[in-house]
């Protein structure tokens, strides 16, 4: 059985793995799988196939990767924001390793790639990812500025509000105080 996986931009939650799987099964394609960035097919797309697929993911707000670089740094991307979002994996492994397995490459050449085409470190990306998902539980109000960092594996409140601050502009409890706090879609960072 001859399997391809296609790298698919843009795809940061589950709606989006449910759209994706909904735009092949319309173009007739039945996936093997579809996970964040990835779509997995038992045999390779016709051109004409590939073709609608792509146009139909575009129109959908995805993109369908071909430069091996560019999926790299897609598979990095989605890594992260999967790293950021799962608890249990932060727990048992750091993010270095996480991408290394993830991506079958040193972390080093990761990282350098990374930082070469987003002009950001993975690092930082992370920091970002993470302030984001800060933002969504200060934003519904159920638990303390204590508390995320806890769950956001930061090693104190204080380590939170100074990354929170420096990317925000503002503390956790400022940012909770307002009313019309904006929240980022994770695709736009």
């Amino acid at each position: 059985m001859d399997s391809s996986r296609i790298i698919i931009k843009n795809m940061v939650c589950p709606r989006c793995i449910a759209t994706v799987r909904d735009i092949f099964m319309k173009c007739g394609v039945v996936p093997v799988d579809v996970r964040l960035g990835v779509v997995s097919l038992s045999s390779p797309l016709t051109e004409e196939r590939q073709g609608l697929i792509r146009r139909r993911l575009e129109d959908a707000g995805f993109e369908m990767l071909d430069d091996s670089r560019m999926k790299c740094v897609e598979q990095i991307r989605v890594g992260v924001i999967e790293y950021v979002r799962s608890l249990e994996t932060q727990e048992k492994v750091r993010l270095s390793d996480y991408l290394q397995d993830k991506c079958h490459r040193e972390y080093s050449a990761l990282s350098k790639l990374f930082t070469e085409v987003r002009g950001m470190t993975v690092e930082r990306f992370c920091i970002l990812q993470k302030v984001e998902l800060a933002k969504e539980l200060l934003f519904y109000g159920e638990l303390t500025v204590s508390e995320i960092a806890d769950r956001l594996h930061y090693s104190s409140t204080a380590h939170l509000s100074s990354q929170f601050k420096d990317v925000t502009g503002m503390s956790p409890s400022q940012f909770r105080k307002m009313r019309d706090g904006r929240l980022t879609s994770i695709d736009q960072i």
